[in-house]
């Protein structure tokens, strides 16, 4: 056999290994994906515009809660689960010493953000009553997240996609259920909360066994992991601490400045994003770990990075094409009291097409453990939402998404230029 028909067959054998498991993992993430935009869509219907501008800041909280009690935990664990993901020991260290990490953080972050979010649902005429309720509804989602993203990282690392994918179809049905039980005895926003967070408890028990095949689960902490990881948490910690308040500028601005009608539909635009969710997690779960165990070798990184970025395009221009053309169809989903709102609909898929590219490109280059200046990346952050404050009306919905757009412009160049120049500065 010719070399030329050995290497035909090599690419051959990839293509068909590269098409089974996105066929794969896609199927999966159709009804993951489905169940959790029915879910979402369900909610936005059960509930008044009141109780959903509440269940909005609630999950804006939640997400910020998120942020900070990771840091960068789970950006240093998964670059140094890359680097032993196939030492049982070493892997079983990496994971213990994150989840660790985690919990020391737990307890600040809720000190932190806690009183933000009574501050802002009483702000929105919550009851003293009603803002426990939702307070104390977040806790188990939140102690969830401590320890699901991290838990995840050994399947992903394995690429033990189909154990994986099940149990996410598994716990999005659970989650589905709920609502449905839970909504309609007590179409409440501190309901919609709990049914989420209770089968991520499940979740997690059953993420533990899967990972016991791949990592040691009874390997101690170590010292050297926890210094490395540390490490990343320093210099991500930081922009990690503007990214929650930042990736929620909106919500925040608008709890702050807009009504409680302002919300409600910020959130209602926000659901079209669940949409996203698919892309990303099959982005997660396929393409960042590969990328993440690349050899050090500029002119491969490079080809890769460009090939992630233009499938990235294509699949932006497929998107806002179609959202143009059903922009009806799709406020029609969200219900009546969020029609008209056409043009704003378009807009809001656009921020949410070029946030996909620039989450993209920062997941690439953190995984493999770079990071921006924190500094430098605050910095130019800080101006360019200060100059879309300044540029834009933010007093109407349409202001809010148009900030949105220019943030993640503004955050797409920069973290796909660093990427960038990250990758030319290898040697060879």
């Amino acid at each position: 056999m010719s070399t030329q028909q050995l290497y035909l067959n090599g690419k051959s054998t990839r293509l068909r290994e590269w098409l089974r498991i996105i066929s794969l993992a896609g199927s999966a993430q159709i009804l993951v994906q489905a169940s959790s935009f029915i879910g979402g869509i369900f909610i936005l219907r059960m509930l008044s515009t009141h109780e959903y501008a509440l269940y909005t800041i609630a999950n804006a909280v939640l997400g910020t809660m998120a942020v900070l009690n990771d840091g960068g935990v789970t950006t240093g664990a998964m670059s140094e689960g890359a680097k032993a993901w196939q030492d049982k020991g070493r892997m079983g260290s990496v994971l213990n010493t994150a989840l660790l990490l985690r919990r020391k953080f737990a307890i600040a972050s809720l000190i932190i953000v806690i009183p933000v979010l009574f501050y802002m649902l009483r702000s929105h005429d919550a009851s003293w009553t009603l803002s426990c309720l939702i307070t104390l509804s977040l806790i188990p989602a939140f102690f969830a997240a401590i320890s699901g993203s991290l838990l995840e990282i050994v399947p992903k690392l394995s690429q033990e996609i189909a154990p994986l994918q099940k149990l996410q179809v598994q716990n999005n049905i659970g989650r589905l259920v709920l609502l449905c039980i839970g909504l309609f005895a007590m179409p409440w926003a501190f309901i919609a909360i709990l049914a989420s967070g209770i089968p991520q408890i499940w979740m997690n028990m059953k993420l533990r066994f899967l990972a016991s095949g791949y990592a040691d689960l009874s390997a101690k902490a170590d010292k050297q992991i926890k210094a490395s990881i540390l490490k990343i948490v320093y210099r991500v910690m930081p922009a990690s601490i503007y990214y929650c308040l930042s990736g929620q500028i909106t919500i925040w601005l608008s709890s702050v400045y807009g009504s409680t009608s302002t919300v409600a539909q910020l959130g209602a635009l926000g659901r079209i994003a669940m949409l996203f969710n698919l892309f990303m997690v099959l982005f997660g779960a396929l393409i960042m770990p590969r990328f993440a165990r690349l050899p050090v070798n500029k002119h491969l990184l490079l080809r890769r990075f460009s090939q992630v970025m233009m499938l990235l395009f294509a699949l932006c221009v497929v998107i806002m094409v179609s959202a143009w053309m059903f922009s009806a169809q799709i406020l029609w989903v969200l219900g009546p009291q969020y029609a008209g709102l056409n043009s704003e609909v378009v807009l809001s898929v656009l921020a949410s097409c070029i946030g996909m590219v620039a989450g993209s490109a920062f997941t690439l280059y953190s995984n493999r453990g770079w990071t921006i200046n924190p500094a430098l990346l605050i910095a130019i952050s800080l101006c360019t939402i200060g100059l879309g404050v300044l540029l834009i009306d933010i007093s109407t919905i349409r202001g809010m998404i148009s900030l949105q757009l220019f943030i993640v412009s503004s955050e797409a160049l920069m973290h796909s230029g660093y990427c960038i120049l990250r990758i030319k500065k290898i040697s060879g």
